[in-house]
């Protein structure tokens, strides 16, 4: 795109001009937008500048491509250190966008001018561009931009100023009443209105300063660099610069060649590559990028594209959202709130109804004055979740092109706003969700967020929260050291993950991602990563951490199609060596310790529940020796002994008539109030069903409520607090039988231990088990778990299982 355009007669309505067209603008604004298009077909130029780095040249082509749809970035990341990135967003309505396409279809040669990518990235901190932290940044000031003054050092705000000047307290309703709400078409000068801006950013200029940062100052050296090559080359007046409004009186002072060859003399430089990324409306809602974040994409959107009526097209999109949405709006909501925006902005003085009109006569008519459902008009609308698309011969790193191959064959689109998928992953397709979503994670790509299972505990299903956003792409390229593909660069991770971890919790936590994204070639590594961890860890706290994590991935060998061998013989050996130092560990806890301790209990039992039997050990029968030795020695905190008695007595290890007595025992007179209340929390708090096991067994409730009378009034105070946090976690309707039990006088305390044990239940329950009626609900079990007809159900754990799946 070399060529120069043919001479063309200028337009009647356009005045002669002299020199270069510079076209100063808002950056994201529709009405500069719309004032660079009408200023472009006016002056015919015969080459566009535009601010932006010079490596995007060679990517402006793809501009024009069909399958191009803003908004979109030009991304630029050092090769050598690609978390070193900056983002140049545009949006339909963006001027520079606007510039380009115009330029495109009239085969008019289109070039970028400011500083290039490869010295902005290798600038330091204090003289790059201000981000926000997640790697975007460069692109120059415009007139939204904060700009160094010479008020005592402050930073001012261009627009503030004006709006300011105007008698304007809100800088964005000057600015739409200045520039946005002049309409397509308007009549009149088409060079007028950058003519204006320049004048009041001159006299800005010159009233605060130019700006002190060796940035700005070498970013308008480069810009006036290559204006001076394109007037040398197509003429004076045949060359129009597209550039922040800030920048125009920058590009006609008395600057001379030498002295700006002088200043970009010794800038820093890395080697950088360029492409463009999909970009979407909440991000241009940051201030970022260009440093012009706009509180309303959506709006400015609807701005530019509505040809006529905008007041009356905007306020019928949100009538349909609110719809959509299942609130009632009709036709006539949709024309009192044009008249009420309307009449707002007759009575506030604007030329035409802006987004603050608009946005009152949707709660005053069709929101019934609540702000519940405007946020929502705000967040679909106002904002938006547009996300741009890019061709595929855009340039991108090899992870990327992986990325997006596997993305569209598994029909898994990345998409704006967030939405929830779940998984079967029975299914090979959702399988191979499951994996690439996980190896994502591992490559730190934070893609999709793994949520709940909406009350499946099964291993053949998993939700997730998908949201794509921009900077997403940033984090494939830093990914991209690792390997070509997804599969290489999250095997290449694991192993290096392996190779540096020291805690033994995060080896096993690794060991459950491989698991998890099917990494075959990395879990050997990991494995002989845990076993060595493993055997040099002496702490039974982390051991008793780590076991869970390498349980549950034990389970995942059945549907995921994964030889867990190994991994259940380094299970095994950390189970035995819980086993083996628990009991001693638990010795001479403080209360914080023995609550920590009474959650690795609970975890390791969890654990051994799920592991399968491993050559000759079985490890179920020695966790139960453990857990009996825990729940009778006396030198054991209460809570510890009390939650080892109720795993006993879930798992059926122990009768109801040795929970009764050990239950006697910690709440004897002799056992201070403290440990006793304790021993309850242990016993009966945070597992589940605690609450309905006292309401089903007379004996418990009665020792408790016997104890619970006969604590004395001094020590009363102190044992309160741990008894309400017990008790207060029960589930309403239980806490509210146990009420009614003991208001009754279930029982009288021990002596009654010898009567039915729901002589006194609540209402509902026999006295004694009816077997027949209990027998009924095994077919519907053995259905619900997948076994056969006559096939027993057996425990394991906590669970009933098929026989022979234990």
């Amino acid at each position: 795109m070399t060529a120069r355009a043919p001479e063309k007669p200028t337009t009647s309505d356009a005045p002669a001009r002299r020199g270069p067209l510079l076209l100063g603008v808002r950056h994201h604004g529709p009405g500069s937008a719309r004032a660079v298009l009408r200023a472009l077909d006016a002056a015919e130029p015969a080459v566009v500048l535009v601010e932006g780095p010079p490596e995007g040249d060679a990517l402006v082509a793809l501009a024009a491509d069909g399958t191009m749809r803003p908004p979109v970035a030009l991304l630029a990341h050092a090769v050598d250190d690609p978390g070193r990135a900056a983002f140049w967003p545009m949006a339909a309505f963006s001027p520079e966008w606007v510039a380009l396409r115009w330029a495109l279809a009239h085969d008019v040669p289109v070039r970028f001018i400011d500083l290039p990518a490869a010295h902005s990235l290798a600038l330091p901190a204090e003289e790059g561009e201000e981000g926000d932290g997640d790697g975007e940044g460069a692109g120059g000031g415009d007139g939204g931009a904060e700009v160094e003054g010479e008020r005592g050092g402050l930073r001012i705000d261009p627009l503030a100023v004006l709006a300011e000047a105007a008698g304007y307290d809100d800088p964005e309703r000057w600015w739409e009443d200045a520039v946005e709400h002049r309409g397509p078409g308007r009549a009149g000068d088409p060079f007028a209105p950058f003519d204006a801006v320049a004048e009041a950013m001159g006299a800005l200029r010159e009233e605060y300063g130019s700006g002190g940062q060796r940035r700005d100052l070498v970013r308008e050296a480069h810009m006036r660099i290559h204006l001076r090559a394109a007037r040398k080359e197509f003429g004076d007046d045949r060359v129009a610069v597209v550039c922040g409004a800030w920048h125009v009186p920058a590009l006609t002072g008395p600057y001379t060649a030498t002295a700006d060859r002088a200043l970009l003399k010794g800038l820093p430089k890395v080697r950088a590559e360029m492409t463009w990324v999909p970009w979407t409306h909440r991000r241009l809602a940051r201030h970022s990028g260009y440093g012009a974040g706009i509180d309303s994409p959506g709006w400015y959107g609807h701005l530019f594209a509505a040809p006529d009526r905008p007041v009356e097209r905007w306020l019928t999109k949100v009538a349909g959202l609110l719809r959509d949405e299942d609130r009632t709006v009709s036709s006539a909501h949709v024309i009192e709130a044009v008249r009420l925006a309307e009449t707002l902005a007759v009575m506030r003085g604007r030329p035409l109804a802006g987004l603050t009109e608009t946005t009152d006569a949707v709660r005053a008519v069709m929101c019934e004055g609540s702000d519940v459902p405007l946020a929502l008009v705000h967040d679909r609308l106002v904002v938006g979740d547009v996300l741009g698309e890019v061709p595929d011969a855009a340039p991108a790193v090899p992870l990327q092109r992986d990325l997006a191959r596997t993305q569209r064959t598994l029909r898994l689109k990345p998409e704006a706003h967030e939405r929830e998928v779940d998984l079967d992953l029975r299914k090979d397709t959702d399988a191979a969700r499951s994996r690439l979503l996980h190896r994502l994670r591992l490559l730190g790509i934070g893609w999709g967020e793994p949520g709940g299972r909406r009350g499946s505990t099964g291993t053949f299903r998993e939700s997730w929260r998908l949201r794509w956003e921009p900077e997403l792409y940033v984090k494939v390229a830093e990914a991209g050291v690792w390997g070509t593909t997804v599969l290489a660069a999250a095997t290449a991770r694991a192993e290096s993950l392996a190779a540096s971890a020291t805690a033994l919790a995060d080896i096993t936590a690794l060991a459950e991602q491989c698991l998890l994204a099917g990494l075959p070639d990395a879990l050997p590594v990991v494995m002989r990563a845990l076993a060595d961890r493993a055997a040099l860890d002496a702490d039974v706290g982390h051991l008793a951490q780590a076991l869970p994590a390498l349980a549950r991935s034990l389970r995942y060998g059945d549907v995921r199609s994964t030889d867990t061998a190994a991994l259940g013989e380094v299970a095994a050996g950390l189970a035995e060596r819980v086993c083996v130092g628990l009991p001693p560990a638990c010795a001479g806890l403080d209360a914080d310790g023995a609550a920590q301790m009474r959650n690795h209990l609970d975890g390791v039992h969890t654990a051994v529940g799920l592991l399968p039997a491993v050559r000759d050990r079985d490890l179920a029968a020695r966790w139960g020796a453990v857990l009996l030795k825990l729940a009778g020695r006396d030198t054991i905190p209460g809570v510890i002994r009390g939650r080892a008695a109720r795993l006993l007595l879930d798992d059926g290890r122990l009768p109801e008539d040795d929970a009764a007595r050990f239950m006697g025992l910690a709440l004897s007179p002799g056992t201070p109030p403290s440990d006793a209340a304790a021993w309850i929390e242990g016993f009966v708090g945070g597992a589940p069903g605690g609450g309905m096991l006292l309401v089903h067994d007379a004996r418990l409730l009665g020792l408790v409520d016997t104890w619970l009378t006969g604590v004395p009034a001094e020590a009363f105070t102190d044992v309160l607090p741990l008894l309400r946090r017990t008790f207060s976690a029960y589930e309403p309707g239980v806490r509210r039988t146990l009420g009614e039990l003991l208001r009754r006088g279930p029982t009288t305390g021990p002596a009654t231990t010898t009567a039915a044990p729901h002589e006194a239940a609540a209402p509902g329950f026999a006295a004694t088990l009816d077997t027949a009626r209990a027998d009924a609900v095994l077919p519907v079990l053995r259905l619900l778990l997948g076994a056969g007809t006559g096939q027993a159900l057996v425990p394991a754990g906590n669970a009933l299982v098929p026989e022979g799946k234990r």
